[in-house]
């Protein structure tokens, strides 16, 4: 079994998104491997126009930097589909993803890569597998909730996540983290859920 565990949060010492995530990642992987992608620490680089051209040029006909802007690219796409499952550490940030992470879901969604146009939209070029989301919030946004319309992490994640073909998607929530450990225990025992369960 291979994880792969990306981390979004620009928190390197005292994240708690990090900390669960990590955890379910190395209950999953058993006694297979973990694969770290720290976008906080290492944040992709937002895409420019260089990029966003090598990304629409036939591989046969791209220039020298061409290939060079897409090395990374290249890198974090052959993880994705390495992964037996994925898991990701995703701190809301104003009702959203963090940056780190957008730019990571910019780099991976490539034409004739991770996607391809069909006369009835676009399809996904990854084969389905378990992708699980751990998510830390300080205050309560979640599903049933009276501020669950603010959540705008969930629903964008959903949708990029199936349209590179990502459809097994499940989320674990440590809501309310700005007035104590609830959530956070709360997320624990879900982990442990999840973990035996696979």
């Amino acid at each position: 079994m291979s994880i792969l565990l990306i981390s979004s949060s620009p928190n390197l010492e005292g994240s708690s998104s990090r900390a669960l995530a990590q955890e379910l990642a190395h209950s999953l992987a058993g006694d297979g491997r973990v694969v770290v992608r720290d976008l906080g620490a290492n944040p992709p680089p937002h895409l420019d126009q260089e990029t966003i051209g090598a990304f629409y040029t036939p591989e046969a006909e791209r220039t020298v930097e061409q290939n060079q802007k897409l090395a990374l690219s290249n890198e974090l796409i052959d993880e994705l589909f390495a992964a037996d499952a994925i898991v990701i550490a995703a701190p809301m940030h104003n009702f959203g993803i963090a940056s780190s992470l957008k730019t990571w879901i910019d780099q991976v969604a490539r034409i004739g890569r991770t996607f391809e146009p069909t006369g009835q939209g676009p399809k996904g070029l990854v084969t389905d597998r378990p992708v699980h989301v751990v998510t830390t919030r300080g205050g309560v946004y979640g599903p049933g909730t009276p501020f669950n319309h603010l959540d705008h992490l969930e629903p964008y994640l959903r949708r990029a996540l199936n349209f590179i073909g990502l459809e097994d998607i499940s989320f674990i929530y440590a809501e309310g983290t700005a007035k104590g450990d609830d959530g956070i225990q709360a997320a624990r025992a879900q982990i442990s859920q999840v973990a035996e369960a696979a």
